[in-house]
């Protein structure tokens, strides 16, 4: 593992270019070299213990298929597996490593696969018998009970610029999908009738 110039290893790779064409090659390069300008210098310094004790670190199974940043040979050592990718969400997620992390597009792909697999568990919840409940979940009763509108005024607080709009985000699309379900059972009845 020693010939591949990798984050995970214990030792520091060495540069490919020395410091002075890095410098003149690349804008601002080298800004943090001057050891008084890096929070973490006395750490660095040569002796100290940093408390690795492996070459390389011991390689979590993979259970599944994950997804891998182009920018890295190989999946990190350890990795998240509470969560697998399911879904539509999960076929977004998947398509956002096809970008390299240094696009826009893999980040708002992923944020919208975050906002896809929400509104996932949203229609899942609807079909079961315990469906969420936004005016509890949400914590809109507390505004009434813990002293919500005195929280709010007079403290300078950054959130109540928009405030006028949360109800519109939070409850606009239970409203709406309370609206499609009536719509739904009115177009079933219509056409039994028929």
């Amino acid at each position: 593992m020693s010939d591949i110039a990798t984050p995970y290893v214990a030792g520091k790779p060495a540069l490919k270019k020395s410091a002075e064409e890095l410098r003149a090659q690349i804008p601002g390069w080298g800004a943090d070299l001057n050891p008084g300008d890096r929070p973490s210098y006395p750490r660095e310094q040569p002796g100290i213990e940093t408390g690795a004790h492996w070459d390389f670190p011991e390689r979590q199974p993979e259970k599944w298929p994950r997804e891998r940043s182009v920018e890295h040979a190989f999946l990190t050592p350890v990795f998240g597996t509470s969560t697998p990718p399911a879904g539509v969400s999960g076929a977004i997620r998947k398509y956002a490593y096809k970008y390299s992390e240094g696009r826009a597009a893999h980040w708002l792909l992923l944020i919208a696969a975050d906002r896809v697999d929400a509104w996932e568990h949203h229609l899942r919840s609807l079909a079961t018998l315990r469906p969420d409940n936004p005016v509890t979940e949400t914590g809109v009763l507390s505004e009434f009970s813990a002293h919500g509108a005195r929280s709010r005024f007079g403290q300078k607080r950054a959130d109540v610029n928009h405030q006028w709009i949360d109800p519109f985000i939070v409850g606009g699309p239970w409203v709406l999908a309370g609206l499609g379900a009536v719509a739904a059972v009115r177009a079933l009845r219509k056409h039994r009738t028929a």
